[in-house]
């Protein structure tokens, strides 16, 4: 007898594999440097499940690929007390709700509210900043949308982020009142974490820091078990007249944003020469508060940068938090020098992308889609920066002022940021009493699950899981309970209605459906049975799923067929829309129950044979394209039977319709992937611009990178005319700079030729 593998391998592993195969929540944890990013993002694209990404703020969103909590859940900016009544009132600027007064914030519209209550799988990112009054308030409103009273409306929740930073901000007049109802102001503290604690599960091995000394300073920093011997280490590093600004590479971290400010201002201002003023490209819905970096960049030769993001391409020039020194600027370019490195490289722009989520219908797949970009240099002065604004940022030096730390965790956060001790400086010694985390958190760290807890865990919450999903999948009463709704209204139409007329067609189809809700209830308590902890017998399982699938699916889909084949036929008629529009809400429902047969087969088949349960293993183009394929049929069928019909109006409505032959969703593409798909295709790079709504020198810098890592040819871009001038004029080398060479090749040759040529030569 087969039985589900539950054997634990790495904690990312194990943590990809429990959210595929359970619906527990999860708090995924981990020191600084550990892959937490690195594995959420490798979630996003590899899970089965309907998923959103959400944060609690704009940037952390931003970089996380999702929303923020406050837009995805459309609720306003006020403190939650999780009771019913009236808020109490205690000032204009602060504000409270209640249960019953967020309520009547519930005015999403159709299309929002289908989401939630398709949505599987909710992402909570940079969690150690969601105070428990807003998580609360998050799961009060998915029980209330999705109609379902268990924690979080039934939606699986997986919490990402490391408590040892950024806490949650609470004013002073909202503590009053919150510390009625919360022992605390973290997520761990809201109400529906003791109803339902997440699984704990901590990222261990350290990716950023190899040094033992450093790593067992950073473990008892974290775990306020920091010892004077650990003080001492520290503290021969330093250096109290140690000026950053005069040693290559160093960034000084501080704990508040003026300070850094004033540090990056006045080692600007004291470089020679005139300032160079780079402006972001903003397209469509892009908002101020998410900008990831000030619109305007104002740099000098000499500045010493540092980069925001990783390097996208093979050559992983840099990373976040790489520092480098500017050697060159122009209006359409930036070089930069790794001085250890001896190396200068021109910096590409970056396409940030600002997403919102949406369901597709005919699949019912929630998917990203990109309402605005912001495109830019990913640069920022680094002179200094905050403590806050370094989280995820890695620096090889780095000076400390940890003399007014003003949150518990900021020395943690800040010395971890860096590589190792060597390229530590401290601004003045530190002391015991500065370094504490806070003691809620430490304590709750204690809940971390160890092997034995995690292999049951993973054991108890497949089979909970199977059990849950596979009876919700033969449960299909309130679809058949909706079509009878209907019943009555053709028995009453009026003779010469449409209804009317087609009243034996419709009592067949009602017939066809009844007759599978005594065996569906049947099969639904066959299952619980199948599926009990300690008793789970996979090939049982799968037999008995293959045996009723082909039953019910027999039964189903010739119902679906019609209702197609009555809709498209009604499209040659007048005075039909209502009719049309009922008959169109029960495909839907009838598409969405066998869609779920047949998504919950896969689930089946792919346990069954040892696979994992992934996006790629559990869609496929044959359930996502279900819908258009069947159309199509239908279609055919009718051409076949009334070859004069003519055309036939699809009554697909558009949030339905969709190309006839859509590609696999596939994990997200880089940005050069998506200009390289469109200019594979022939469009041109005016076109490729138009439809990713980017200027045509961002396309072009896209092409230029094609070149440079051999997707593309030059000739390719340019015609052979244009190169011939540009070998002309420059040869195989370019010396210099881009702003000479574009001199020496003149008008004949755009600055956008000219990078591209540019970057041939770098293959």
């Amino acid at each position: 007898m087969k039985q589900i593998t539950t054997d634990i391998q790495s904690p990312a592993d194990f943590t990809e594999r429990f959210i595929n195969q359970t619906n527990h929540p999860v708090f995924l944890t981990g020191k600084a440097g550990t892959g937490k990013t690195t594995l959420l993002k490798k979630i996003i694209d590899s899970t089965h499940k309907n998923t959103v990404v959400v944060a609690p703020t704009g940037i952390a969103a931003l970089n996380a690929g999702g929303v923020t909590i406050h837009s995805f859940f459309q609720m306003p900016f006020a403190a939650f007390i999780p009771e019913l009544g009236q808020p109490p009132f205690v000032g204009q600027r602060t504000q409270f709700n209640t249960k019953t007064t967020l309520q009547q914030h519930f005015n999403m519209n159709k299309k929002k509210r289908s989401i939630f209550l398709k949505l599987e799988l909710l992402i909570i990112d940079e969690v150690s900043m969601l105070r428990s009054d807003l998580l609360d308030a998050m799961d009060f409103m998915l029980r209330k949308i999705r109609r379902n009273d268990t924690p979080y409306g039934g939606v699986q929740v997986l919490f990402i982020g490391d408590l040892m930073q950024l806490p949650p901000i609470v004013k002073r007049e909202e503590k009053a009142e919150l510390d009625k109802y919360y022992k605390g102001s973290f997520f761990f503290h809201a109400k529906v974490i003791q109803e339902y604690p997440p699984l704990y599960i901590e990222l261990e091995k350290i990716y950023r820091q190899n040094d033992p000394d450093f790593i067992e300073v950073l473990n008892n920093l974290r775990n306020n078990h920091i010892s004077p011997e650990n003080v001492e280490l520290l503290n021969q590093y330093v250096k109290p007249n140690f000026d950053a600004t005069e040693h290559e590479g160093f960034i000084t971290l501080t704990t508040h944003n003026a300070k850094a400010d004033e540090i990056n201002d006045k080692a600007l201002r004291a470089l020679p020469g005139k300032t160079t003023k780079y402006d972001a490209v903003v397209t469509k819905k892009f908002p101020e508060y998410i900008y990831p970096i000030p619109k305007t960049m104002e740099l000098k030769v000499g500045a010493q940068v540092m980069f925001i993001k990783n390097d996208m391409s093979h050559e992983k020039r840099y990373y976040n938090g790489k520092i480098g020194r500017v050697t060159a600027l122009y209006p359409d370019e930036i070089k930069v020098l790794f001085p250890d490195e001896n190396l200068t490289i021109s910096v590409e722009q970056y396409e940030w992308e600002n997403v919102k989520f949406s369901l597709d219908p005919k699949s019912g797949e929630i998917k990203e889609e990109v309402v605005g970009t912001f495109v830019h240099f990913p640069l920022k002065l680094a002179w200094a920066i905050t403590v806050h604004k370094s989280q995820g940022l890695t620096f090889e030096k780095a000076v400390l002022d940890l003399s007014k730390v003003f949150a518990p965790g900021q020395a943690y956060v800040g010395l971890s940021r860096l590589v190792s001790l060597k390229g530590l400086v401290l601004t003045s010694p530190i002391q015991l009493n500065g370094l504490r985390n806070d003691q809620h958190v430490v304590n709750y760290a204690k809940n971390k699950a160890d092997r034995d807890l995690l292999s049951r865990k993973l054991e108890l919450g497949t089979i909970t899981y199977l059990q849950n999903r596979l009876t919700k999948t033969f449960n299909w009463d309130a679809m058949v309970s909706r079509w009878l709704s209907l019943e009555a209204a053709h028995k009453t139409a009026g003779p010469r209605s449409e209804m009317a007329k087609n009243k034996v067609w419709f009592e067949e189809q009602i017939n066809a459906l009844m007759g599978t809700l005594e065996p569906s209830k049947k099969f639904r308590s066959q299952l619980i049975r199948i599926c009990q902890p300690d008793n789970l017998d996979i090939d049982l399982l799968y037999e008995r799923y293959e045996a009723a699938y082909n039953y019910f699916i027999k039964i189903l889909e010739p119902v679906f067929r019609s209702n197609i084949k009555k809709l498209l036929l009604l499209g040659k008629k007048s005075n039909v829309k209502q009719y049309v529009e009922d008959l169109g809400e029960l495909d839907d429902l009838l598409t969405e129950t066998i869609l779920e047969l047949k998504k919950s087969r896969k689930l089946i088949q792919n346990l069954y044979n040892g696979k994992e349960l992934s996006k790629e293993n559990v869609w496929d183009d044959q359930i996502r394209n279900f819908k258009i394929a069947k159309v199509q049929v239908v279609k055919n069928e009718i051409m076949r039977e009334n070859p004069m019909i003519g055309e036939l109006q699809d009554f697909v409505s558009e949030k339905t319709a969709a190309k006839k032959k859509e590609k696999s969703k596939k994990p997200k593409v880089s940005t050069f992937e998506k200009t390289l798909e469109l200019f594979e295709k022939g469009n041109t790079v005016q076109e490729i611009a138009d439809a990713r709504v980017l200027k045509e020198e961002t396309i072009y810098n896209h092409l230029g990178r094609l070149i440079k890592d051999e997707k593309i040819e030059l000739d390719e871009v340019l015609d052979q005319e244009k190169i011939a001038i540009l070998k002309d004029k420059l040869g195989d080398e370019i010396e210099g700079s881009l702003t000479e060479a574009k001199a020496a090749v003149g008008k004949a040759i755009t600055w956008n030729e000219l990078k591209v040529y540019h970057n041939s030569l770098l293959k």
